[in-house]
Protein backbone atom coordinates (compact mmCIF):
# COMPACT_ATOMS: atom_id res chain seq x y z
CA UNK A 1 0.00 0.00 0.00
CA UNK A 2 1.43 3.80 -1.15
CA UNK A 3 2.28 5.46 2.02
CA UNK A 4 0.53 8.58 0.76
CA UNK A 5 -2.68 6.25 1.59
CA UNK A 6 -2.28 5.64 5.10
CA UNK A 7 -1.46 9.52 5.94
CA UNK A 8 -4.43 11.16 7.99
CA UNK A 9 -4.53 15.03 7.73
CA UNK A 10 -5.71 16.69 10.47
CA UNK A 11 -7.49 19.60 10.39
CA UNK A 12 -6.20 22.75 12.12
CA UNK A 13 -7.70 25.91 13.63
CA UNK A 14 -7.70 28.74 11.77
CA UNK A 15 -8.39 31.99 13.07
CA UNK A 16 -9.04 36.19 11.99
CA UNK A 17 -9.66 38.75 13.93
CA UNK A 18 -10.86 41.98 12.59
CA UNK A 19 -12.60 45.28 13.09
CA UNK A 20 -16.08 44.71 11.78
CA UNK A 21 -19.69 47.24 12.54
CA UNK A 22 -17.36 48.85 14.84
CA UNK A 23 -16.53 45.81 17.23
CA UNK A 24 -14.04 43.28 17.82
CA UNK A 25 -14.99 40.02 15.52
CA UNK A 26 -12.86 36.78 16.31
CA UNK A 27 -13.92 33.90 13.65
CA UNK A 28 -12.26 30.63 13.63
CA UNK A 29 -12.74 27.56 11.94
CA UNK A 30 -11.41 24.01 11.61
CA UNK A 31 -10.23 23.36 8.28
CA UNK A 32 -7.44 20.60 6.68
CA UNK A 33 -4.97 23.59 5.70
CA UNK A 34 -4.21 27.46 6.28
CA UNK A 35 -5.23 27.93 2.91
CA UNK A 36 -8.91 26.66 2.69
CA UNK A 37 -9.23 28.00 6.21
CA UNK A 38 -8.74 31.54 5.95
CA UNK A 39 -10.83 31.59 2.54
CA UNK A 40 -13.55 30.38 3.93
CA UNK A 41 -13.32 32.82 6.64
CA UNK A 42 -13.13 35.72 4.19
CA UNK A 43 -16.64 34.70 3.41
CA UNK A 44 -17.98 35.16 6.14
CA UNK A 45 -16.38 38.50 6.60
CA UNK A 46 -17.93 39.49 3.29
CA UNK A 47 -21.38 38.80 4.69
CA UNK A 48 -20.64 40.39 8.16
CA UNK A 49 -20.02 43.77 5.93
CA UNK A 50 -22.80 42.91 4.10
CA UNK A 51 -25.44 43.38 7.16
CA UNK A 52 -23.05 46.28 8.75
CA UNK A 53 -23.57 48.31 5.17
CA UNK A 54 -27.52 47.53 5.65
CA UNK A 55 -27.79 47.87 9.63
CA UNK A 56 -25.77 51.18 9.94
CA UNK A 57 -26.89 53.94 11.02
CA UNK A 58 -23.59 55.83 10.39
CA UNK A 59 -24.15 55.67 6.59
CA UNK A 60 -26.70 58.86 5.48
CA UNK A 61 -27.82 56.29 2.46
CA UNK A 62 -28.44 53.39 4.74
CA UNK A 63 -32.12 52.01 4.76
CA UNK A 64 -32.03 52.02 8.88
CA UNK A 65 -31.33 56.38 8.28
CA UNK A 66 -33.79 56.21 5.62
CA UNK A 67 -36.58 54.70 7.59
CA UNK A 68 -35.31 57.50 10.79
CA UNK A 69 -35.29 60.58 8.19
CA UNK A 70 -39.17 59.57 7.23
CA UNK A 71 -39.98 59.11 10.83
CA UNK A 72 -43.90 60.86 11.20
CA UNK A 73 -43.61 61.44 7.06
CA UNK A 74 -43.99 58.51 5.44
CA UNK A 75 -43.13 54.50 5.49
CA UNK A 76 -40.26 53.85 3.70
CA UNK A 77 -39.81 50.75 1.43
CA UNK A 78 -36.99 48.34 2.56
CA UNK A 79 -35.16 44.89 1.54
CA UNK A 80 -37.46 42.13 2.75
CA UNK A 81 -34.19 40.86 4.85
CA UNK A 82 -34.41 44.41 6.82
CA UNK A 83 -38.41 44.30 7.20
CA UNK A 84 -37.85 40.57 9.06
CA UNK A 85 -34.97 42.14 11.19
CA UNK A 86 -37.47 44.51 12.21
CA UNK A 87 -40.33 42.63 12.68
CA UNK A 88 -38.49 39.79 14.89
CA UNK A 89 -37.42 42.54 16.92
CA UNK A 90 -40.99 43.52 17.57
CA UNK A 91 -41.94 39.94 18.80
CA UNK A 92 -38.87 39.99 20.68
CA UNK A 93 -40.38 43.52 22.16
CA UNK A 94 -43.49 42.08 23.49
CA UNK A 95 -41.88 38.71 24.99
CA UNK A 96 -39.59 41.42 26.88
CA UNK A 97 -42.73 43.54 27.53
CA UNK A 98 -40.80 46.20 26.08
CA UNK A 99 -37.62 46.24 27.92
CA UNK A 100 -36.28 45.12 24.48
CA UNK A 101 -36.71 48.44 21.71
CA UNK A 102 -35.25 49.26 18.68
CA UNK A 103 -36.47 52.51 18.83
CA UNK A 104 -34.00 53.06 21.70
CA UNK A 105 -32.37 55.10 19.59
CA UNK A 106 -35.47 57.86 19.82
CA UNK A 107 -33.87 58.85 23.73
CA UNK A 108 -33.58 62.81 23.87
CA UNK A 109 -29.80 63.38 24.28
CA UNK A 110 -30.02 66.65 24.84
CA UNK A 111 -31.89 66.08 28.25
CA UNK A 112 -29.54 64.02 29.55
CA UNK A 113 -26.41 61.51 28.29
CA UNK A 114 -25.01 58.85 29.96
CA UNK A 115 -21.43 60.11 31.05
CA UNK A 116 -18.39 58.93 32.91
CA UNK A 117 -18.55 62.22 34.36
CA UNK A 118 -21.80 62.61 35.61
CA UNK A 119 -21.51 63.03 39.79
CA UNK A 120 -25.80 62.52 39.65
CA UNK A 121 -28.61 61.43 37.85
CA UNK A 122 -31.41 63.26 36.20
CA UNK A 123 -34.75 63.85 38.15
CA UNK A 124 -37.29 61.05 37.17
CA UNK A 125 -39.47 63.63 35.40
CA UNK A 126 -36.29 64.27 33.35
CA UNK A 127 -35.38 61.06 32.47
CA UNK A 128 -38.74 59.92 31.58
CA UNK A 129 -39.10 62.69 29.14
CA UNK A 130 -36.29 62.13 27.52
CA UNK A 131 -37.68 58.56 26.55
CA UNK A 132 -41.16 59.14 25.48
CA UNK A 133 -40.59 58.45 21.90
CA UNK A 134 -39.57 54.99 23.02
CA UNK A 135 -42.32 52.82 21.40
CA UNK A 136 -41.56 49.45 19.58
CA UNK A 137 -45.64 49.94 19.07
CA UNK A 138 -45.26 53.06 16.94
CA UNK A 139 -43.45 50.92 14.30
CA UNK A 140 -45.35 50.14 11.97
CA UNK A 141 -44.95 47.46 9.48
CA UNK A 142 -47.15 46.76 6.21
CA UNK A 143 -46.37 43.10 5.18
CA UNK A 144 -47.57 43.70 1.54
CA UNK A 145 -45.96 46.45 0.73
CA UNK A 146 -42.80 45.68 2.75
CA UNK A 147 -42.37 49.21 4.58
CA UNK A 148 -41.50 50.52 7.61
CA UNK A 149 -43.19 53.30 8.97
CA UNK A 150 -42.04 55.12 12.30
CA UNK A 151 -45.34 56.76 13.30
CA UNK A 152 -44.01 60.10 15.55
CA UNK A 153 -41.20 62.77 14.15
CA UNK A 154 -38.14 62.53 16.26
CA UNK A 155 -38.37 58.41 16.67
CA UNK A 156 -35.26 56.62 15.21
CA UNK A 157 -34.55 52.76 15.39
CA UNK A 158 -31.24 51.08 15.60
CA UNK A 159 -29.83 47.46 15.76
CA UNK A 160 -27.35 48.09 18.18
CA UNK A 161 -29.16 45.55 20.75
CA UNK A 162 -29.61 42.82 17.57
CA UNK A 163 -27.13 43.45 15.36
CA UNK A 164 -23.98 41.35 16.17
CA UNK A 165 -25.66 38.41 16.94
CA UNK A 166 -27.71 38.43 13.46
CA UNK A 167 -24.31 38.95 11.78
CA UNK A 168 -23.12 36.15 13.41
CA UNK A 169 -25.91 33.65 12.98
CA UNK A 170 -25.15 34.90 9.19
CA UNK A 171 -21.17 34.33 9.44
CA UNK A 172 -21.96 31.01 10.87
CA UNK A 173 -24.69 30.45 8.03
CA UNK A 174 -22.75 31.02 5.28
CA UNK A 175 -19.56 29.11 6.90
CA UNK A 176 -21.92 25.68 7.04
CA UNK A 177 -22.92 26.25 3.37
CA UNK A 178 -19.39 26.04 2.37
CA UNK A 179 -18.62 23.30 4.50
CA UNK A 180 -17.21 23.91 7.90
CA UNK A 181 -18.76 21.74 9.97
CA UNK A 182 -16.87 23.53 12.96
CA UNK A 183 -16.43 26.96 14.29
CA UNK A 184 -16.69 29.74 15.89
CA UNK A 185 -17.76 33.23 15.16
CA UNK A 186 -17.01 35.62 18.18
CA UNK A 187 -18.87 39.37 17.80
CA UNK A 188 -17.04 41.11 20.47
CA UNK A 189 -18.68 38.65 23.22
CA UNK A 190 -21.51 37.67 21.16
CA UNK A 191 -20.40 34.19 19.97
CA UNK A 192 -21.96 31.27 18.03
CA UNK A 193 -20.34 27.94 18.17
CA UNK A 194 -21.07 24.59 16.36
CA UNK A 195 -19.40 21.30 15.87
CA UNK A 196 -16.36 20.50 17.47
CA UNK A 197 -12.59 21.05 18.55
CA UNK A 198 -9.89 19.70 16.64
CA UNK A 199 -9.68 17.19 19.50
CA UNK A 200 -12.95 15.73 19.43
CA UNK A 201 -14.17 17.91 22.43
CA UNK A 202 -16.89 20.68 22.44
CA UNK A 203 -15.55 24.16 22.20
CA UNK A 204 -15.08 25.49 26.08
CA UNK A 205 -16.45 29.05 26.45
CA UNK A 206 -15.44 31.29 28.94
CA UNK A 207 -18.12 33.63 30.76
CA UNK A 208 -16.70 37.15 31.57
CA UNK A 209 -16.22 37.96 35.30
CA UNK A 210 -18.52 41.56 35.24
CA UNK A 211 -15.62 42.65 37.42
CA UNK A 212 -12.97 42.15 34.72
CA UNK A 213 -14.48 41.27 31.36
CA UNK A 214 -10.91 39.58 30.41
CA UNK A 215 -10.72 37.06 33.21
CA UNK A 216 -13.57 34.17 32.72
CA UNK A 217 -15.34 33.67 36.40
CA UNK A 218 -16.95 30.50 34.67
CA UNK A 219 -16.61 28.27 31.68
CA UNK A 220 -19.30 26.33 29.76
CA UNK A 221 -18.78 23.29 27.14
CA UNK A 222 -21.13 23.83 24.47
CA UNK A 223 -21.72 22.87 20.26
CA UNK A 224 -24.49 24.05 18.42
CA UNK A 225 -25.09 26.82 20.72
CA UNK A 226 -24.63 30.65 21.15
CA UNK A 227 -23.63 32.59 24.25
CA UNK A 228 -24.23 36.73 24.58
CA UNK A 229 -23.00 38.49 27.85
CA UNK A 230 -23.86 42.13 28.60
CA UNK A 231 -22.62 43.59 31.59
CA UNK A 232 -22.18 47.11 33.39
CA UNK A 233 -18.08 46.38 33.50
CA UNK A 234 -18.32 47.89 30.14
CA UNK A 235 -19.52 51.11 30.82
CA UNK A 236 -20.46 52.32 34.12
CA UNK A 237 -20.83 55.64 36.83
CA UNK A 238 -20.37 55.18 40.46
CA UNK A 239 -22.67 57.92 41.97
CA UNK A 240 -22.70 58.14 45.81
CA UNK A 241 -20.63 54.84 46.20
CA UNK A 242 -23.61 52.99 44.05
CA UNK A 243 -22.65 51.03 40.45
CA UNK A 244 -25.22 52.77 37.61
CA UNK A 245 -24.66 50.41 34.36
CA UNK A 246 -24.79 52.38 30.71
CA UNK A 247 -28.24 50.42 30.25
CA UNK A 248 -31.50 52.53 30.63
CA UNK A 249 -34.44 51.60 31.11
CA UNK A 250 -36.33 52.46 28.40
CA UNK A 251 -39.93 53.23 30.65
CA UNK A 252 -38.15 55.16 33.15
CA UNK A 253 -35.49 56.49 31.14
CA UNK A 254 -32.95 56.12 34.67
CA UNK A 255 -29.89 53.61 34.59
CA UNK A 256 -30.45 50.12 35.25
CA UNK A 257 -28.81 49.37 39.16
CA UNK A 258 -28.36 45.52 40.82
CA UNK A 259 -27.16 43.49 38.09
CA UNK A 260 -23.61 43.40 37.11
CA UNK A 261 -24.09 40.71 33.97
CA UNK A 262 -25.95 39.03 32.21
CA UNK A 263 -25.35 35.71 30.19
CA UNK A 264 -27.52 34.20 27.74
CA UNK A 265 -27.57 30.94 25.91
CA UNK A 266 -29.82 29.89 22.93
CA UNK A 267 -29.47 28.21 20.38
CA UNK A 268 -29.45 31.18 17.96
CA UNK A 269 -27.24 33.76 18.32
CA UNK A 270 -29.60 36.86 17.26
CA UNK A 271 -31.93 35.81 20.35
CA UNK A 272 -29.04 35.53 22.48
CA UNK A 273 -27.51 38.67 21.72
CA UNK A 274 -31.21 40.45 22.07
CA UNK A 275 -32.22 38.84 24.97
CA UNK A 276 -28.85 39.69 27.51
CA UNK A 277 -29.77 43.63 27.96
CA UNK A 278 -33.87 42.75 28.26
CA UNK A 279 -33.05 40.48 31.43
CA UNK A 280 -30.58 43.38 32.93
CA UNK A 281 -33.71 45.69 32.34
CA UNK A 282 -36.34 43.26 33.83
CA UNK A 283 -34.71 42.45 37.09
CA UNK A 284 -33.28 38.88 38.35
CA UNK A 285 -36.89 37.68 39.33
CA UNK A 286 -39.18 38.80 36.83
CA UNK A 287 -35.70 38.15 33.66
CA UNK A 288 -35.43 34.51 34.87
CA UNK A 289 -39.46 33.55 34.74
CA UNK A 290 -38.99 35.12 31.18
CA UNK A 291 -36.59 33.05 30.26
CA UNK A 292 -37.46 29.96 31.95
CA UNK A 293 -41.01 29.90 30.01
CA UNK A 294 -39.13 30.21 26.92
CA UNK A 295 -37.82 27.08 25.23
CA UNK A 296 -34.10 26.70 24.50
CA UNK A 297 -33.30 29.78 26.70
CA UNK A 298 -30.87 30.03 29.63
CA UNK A 299 -29.41 32.40 31.39
CA UNK A 300 -26.65 33.21 34.09
CA UNK A 301 -27.02 36.24 36.11
CA UNK A 302 -24.82 37.96 38.21
CA UNK A 303 -26.46 40.70 40.74
CA UNK A 304 -24.03 43.74 42.69
CA UNK A 305 -22.99 41.93 45.49
CA UNK A 306 -21.49 39.07 43.09
CA UNK A 307 -24.11 36.59 44.03
CA UNK A 308 -25.06 34.10 41.03
CA UNK A 309 -28.10 33.00 39.53
CA UNK A 310 -29.24 30.61 37.16
CA UNK A 311 -32.07 29.36 35.12
CA UNK A 312 -33.19 25.91 35.44
CA UNK A 313 -31.64 24.31 32.81
CA UNK A 314 -27.65 25.76 33.70
CA UNK A 315 -25.32 23.59 34.84
CA UNK A 316 -22.21 25.30 35.13
CA UNK A 317 -18.58 24.34 35.46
Amino acid sequence: MPISDTLTILPTLQRKVLKLMGNRFEITVVADNEKEGLAKIDDAVAEISRIEKLLTTFNESSQTNLINRNAGIAPVKVDREVFDIIHRSKRISDVTQGAFDITYGSVDKKLWNFDKNMTSLPDAETAKKAVHLINYRNVILDEKKCTVFLKEKGMRIGFGGIGKGYAAERAKYILQQKGVESGIVNAAGDLTAWGYQPNGKEWTIGIADPDSAHHPFSYLSITDMAIATSGNYEKFITINGKRYSHTIDPKTGLPVTGIKSVTIISPNAEVADAMATPVMIMGIKVGLDMVNQVKGLACIIVDENDKIYTSKNINLK
